[in-house]
Parts: structure tokens; C-alpha cells; sequence
């Protein structure tokens, strides 16, 4: 996962930039791309919790007969949530030793979980010997409020491409070209000063998928087309954080129970 180098705040359970010049706040790419729907892990959570039930029979058992039944449950129901956490610190480790690496920096001791992660990405940077331009910089969008942080920019073989680390057991999935193509058609590289950098051209994007078993270089279309969907969602994330809870009003006879809503903070534009 890659660290915003600017502020952010979090709105439910979603990332907002905060512009250091303005103060203005602008969604998260990942939140954005967010919007879009997973079935498949309603089917993923019942089978981490199946799998917990199962490896911790005895623990849930003792728990429930001491009488705290609840306990046992949210033990259970939280399981998704204790797998997913332990995803996303390996990744946040592997990603801070991926920026090192990439920046010609000594990475030190590494611990044995992540050793094999870090030789991969060295063999990466041996084999196709990248020159990297940015690392772990943030984008912003005016034209289209939002941003985003990015893993690398860099010229590997001759083009210019959008970089993205995975260390995702699941491999690489369609969305990362919409994150991608969020990247490649901001505006502006900002800084945590409130400086801006112009956006280099791309010719493309890539991800580089790192696991201890291995790693592979996947070449990512992230182009105009990429990007309209991204903007569509970009149109559902507004109805879901701003404008959806306003539409329903109270009812118009006076014995019915009124049922209006607060709004939700409405994400400020950049000027």
C-alpha cells in the first residue's frame, strides 16, 4: 500500500486528499475505484470465517460455553477482517523496501517474511534495469476532483510507463488499469508543500506482481478508455458520499413518522 506523502482524512471508509495550498479535499483513487462491485468476496469471507471455525474449533467452543456466545460470534465474524489486515501490512512493508530499493538505498535487515520479496524486486531492477523518475508522489486532478498516490513513474526498455507493486495473493485484477489511468490523466504531481510538477507522458502502465514464489512484469492498458470508466465511477462515488441521502424527503401527511436525512460532507472542489 502506498503512503500519501500530503494529508488525507478518512470519511466512513473512504480517503480524501487534502490540498496544502487550499485546504480543498478530493477522493482517493482507491476510493474511487472502490465503487465498483465485488461479489466474489462475499463468497472470500464466508470461507475465511469457515476456515477460522474449523482451525479454532476448540478456542469458539470454550468461548461459547462460558456463556459468551457474542464473544464467539464477532470472534468469528471479524476473521475477514484479521486476514485482510495482515495482507495489507505485509504490503505496506514490502512497498517501503520496493521505494528504497528503487532509489538506490540500502534496505538493511529484512525480516525473514520479507526477504523473498526483496530479492524478487532486486532481480526485477537487475533484469530490466528501470530508470526511475518518481516514487510515492501524489496526483491531483482539478478538471475532475480527485487523487491519488502512486507507486513509480519510470522508463523501462525504452517507454515511459505508470508502475503499481502488487503483493496481492490473488494476482492482478482488471481495476488496476482504472487506477492507472486515474494516474496517467491527472493534472499535476503535488508536493506536501503545495508545489506542483508538471505529469510526464506515458506511453502505457505496468504492475510488477511480487510474491515469495515469484514475480512477473504485466504490461497494463491505462489509456483514454481506461480512464472514462474510471470517471463513471468517479460519478458513483459522488452519488454515494454526497448527493444520494438528500434525494428522499418527508412524506407529505401529517401522521406519517418523518424520515429526513442528514446529508453527507459534500468533498470540496479545488478552485
Amino acid at each position: 500500500m502506498t503512503v500519501p506523502k500530503i494529508n488525507t482524512i478518512t470519511r466512513g471508509d473512504s480517503r480524501f486528499y487534502v490540498n496544502p495550498e487550499s485546504g480543498a479535499k478530493a477522493p482517493g483513487v482507491t476510493s474511487v475505484v472502490g465503487m465498483l462491485p465485488k461479489p466474489f468476496l462475499k463468497f472470500w469471507a464466508s470461507k475465511v470465517v469457515a476456515e477460522y471455525a474449523v482451525q479454532n474449533l476448540g478456542d469458539i467452543v470454550g468461548i461459547a460455553l462460558r456463556g459468551d456466545a457474542d464473544g464467539a460470534i464477532d470472534y468469528l465474524k471479524r476473521a475477514p477482517d484479521r486476514e485482510t489486515k495482515k495482507a495489507a501490512d505485509v504490503g505496506s512493508e514490502a512497498h517501503d523496501y520496493f521505494e528504497r530499493m528503487a532509489k538506490g538505498q540500502a534496505v538493511g535487515r529484512v525480516h525473514p517474511e520479507l526477504k523473498p520479496f526483496v530479492e524478487h524486486f532486486g532481480t526485477f531492477l537487475d533484469e530490466f534495469q528501470p530508470e526511475i523518475v518518481f516514487t510515492e508522489e501524489t496526483v491531483w486532478s482539478e478538471a475532475h476532483d480527485y487523487a491519488g498516490s502512486f507507486d513509480a513513474f519510470a522508463t523501462i526498455q525504452g517507454e515511459a510507463v505508470w508502475l503499481d507493486w502488487k503483493t496481492t495473493r490473488s494476482g492482478v485484477h482488471a481495476e488496476v488499469a482504472l487506477q492507472l489511468a486515474a494516474y496517467r490523466h491527472a493534472d499535476y504531481i503535488i508536493r506536501p508543500d503545495g508545489s506542483r510538477v508538471p505529469l510526464p507522458k506515458a506511453e502505457g502502465g505496468a504492475v510488477l506482481h511480487v510474491r515469495p514464489e515469484g514475480w512477473k512484469l504485466v504490461p497494463v492498458n491505462c489509456g483514454p478508455e481506461s480512464f472514462e470508466f474510471f470517471l463513471h465511477l468517479r460519478e458513483v462515488f459522488r452519488w454515494e458520499k454526497e448527493f444520494k441521502e438528500t434525494v428522499i424527503g418527508d412524506p407529505l401527511n401529517e401522521g406519517a413518522k418523518p424520515t429526513r436525512r442528514t446529508p453527507a460532507p459534500r468533498a470540496r472542489r479545488s478552485a
